[in-house]
């Protein structure tokens, strides 16, 4: 079924399928697919399962967790970093797993206003804590390469659930990512 679709892509914008240096492309794509959108059989529960009791009552952050995913209206990369911070209540969960929630919900088809969302309502659902937010900043080919090929141009989305929705936590949010290391 695969061959076949790259076969009639192939046709349809005038290339030879047949060709020497396409031969084994079908096999490649579908490879690289497979792992693009290797989130679909991560459980983001499963991911966020191994939450310790900690009692915090300070904001935890964990910045620029760089990502790639693929834009589901026209099959382009788009990738950049991701932060995300939360206030425990009585769970903390180890910093791999937040890089791992990450990773799970950027490799499907994507629109990064979701990619956002789903991170923060994983996280409120799975720790339970006083509040959630978080905040992406990407690249978008299909902006680049197609359409009005803009190659400079990022995008800044954020997701605030509980108490990130105060404009005093969600600036101290943001104020965190502006401090250096």
């Amino acid at each position: 079924m695969f061959e076949a679709c790259f076969q009639e892509l192939c046709l349809s914008v005038g290339e030879d399928p047949s060709r020497k240096g396409l031969k084994n492309t079908p096999e490649r794509v579908k490879t690289l697919w497979a792992d693009l959108m290797a989130g679909y059989k991560q459980d983001p529960k499963e991911i966020l399962s191994s939450s310790l009791c900690a009692p915090s009552s300070g904001l935890v952050v964990l910045q620029n967790i760089e990502f790639y995913s693929v834009c589901e209206h026209h099959l382009l990369p788009f990738f950049g970093r991701v932060s995300v911070g939360y206030l425990p209540n009585a769970k903390i969960v180890g910093l791999g797993a937040i890089v791992r929630l990450v990773e799970c919900f950027s490799r499907r088809l994507q629109i990064q206003e979701r990619l956002g969302a789903q991170i923060a309502k994983s996280l409120q659902e799975c720790l339970e804590p006083r509040g959630v937010g978080v905040f992406c900043v990407a690249k978008h080919l299909c902006v680049a390469m197609q359409g009005v090929q803009k190659q400079e141009s990022v995008l800044k989305t954020s997701c605030r659930l509980g108490a990130f929705e105060e404009p005093s936590v969600y600036a101290e949010f943001l104020q965190s990512l502006s401090v250096p290391v």
